[in-house]
């Protein structure tokens, strides 16, 4: 198990790579890839996050997203990452693996967002198959849950093909877009075969 230990600075070292991604915590130097890419996705996600705050795209709150990343990576709580073209550098999203629980659960939940320009074509396939294998081998978890809105359809097919059991529903369970809304559970065991991936 490679566990992660940095004081307060962000790892520069991807965490984990795919055939075509990098992914690793967020940097200062990424502040405006990411302002920009959030900016013109704004409508595309906002449908599907909590409620934007208004310094949400300034440079301080970045500052503190990044030191945040890497205090939680230092102390094994959760893993905020952002997904970059291996080709091309460029910044395409971001995916977290959060809430690890230790002891009996060995568990941890995953998040992710795609910058509408880079949505459907592959990319958080290929970036979420690489968190299992890194939330599995890596991190030695048992179990990765997500969950997602009952009409976010692409949601939902992502988390099918990549293996996700579908566990039932949550009530209210998050408060996305301003409103309290029901949630699909799923969830993926370290002894799942993940489709799709031959590794």
């Amino acid at each position: 198990m490679a566990l992660f230990r940095f004081p307060s600075e962000p790892p520069t070292r991807p965490l984990f790579r795919t055939p075509n991604l990098v992914l690793r915590a967020p940097q200062a130097a990424d502040y405006s890839d990411w302002a920009m890419l959030r900016m013109e996705s704004r409508a595309f996600l906002t449908p599907w996050e909590p409620v934007w705050n208004e310094d949400d795209l300034t440079r301080t709150s970045f500052r503190l997203r990044t030191k945040r990343a890497a205090r939680e990576i230092a102390s094994d709580e959760a893993y905020s990452l952002f997904i970059f073209d291996s080709r091309s550098d460029a910044l395409l999203g971001g995916l977290t693996l959060g809430l690890v629980r230790r002891g009996v659960a060995q568990a941890c939940t995953l998040g992710y967002w795609m910058g509408q320009r880079h949505a459907g074509k592959g990319y958080m396939t290929e970036a979420v198959r690489g968190a299992l294998r890194f939330a599995f081998s890596d991190l030695a978890l048992h179990r990765v849950e997500a969950a997602c809105l009952p009409n976010n359809e692409p949601s939902r097919r992502l988390l099918e093909r990549v293996g996700f059991q579908h566990e039932g529903v949550a009530r209210s369970y998050l408060r996305i877009n301003g409103v309290w809304a029901d949630h699909l559970l799923y969830a993926a065991l370290s002894g799942d075969h993940v489709p799709g991936d031959n590794r």
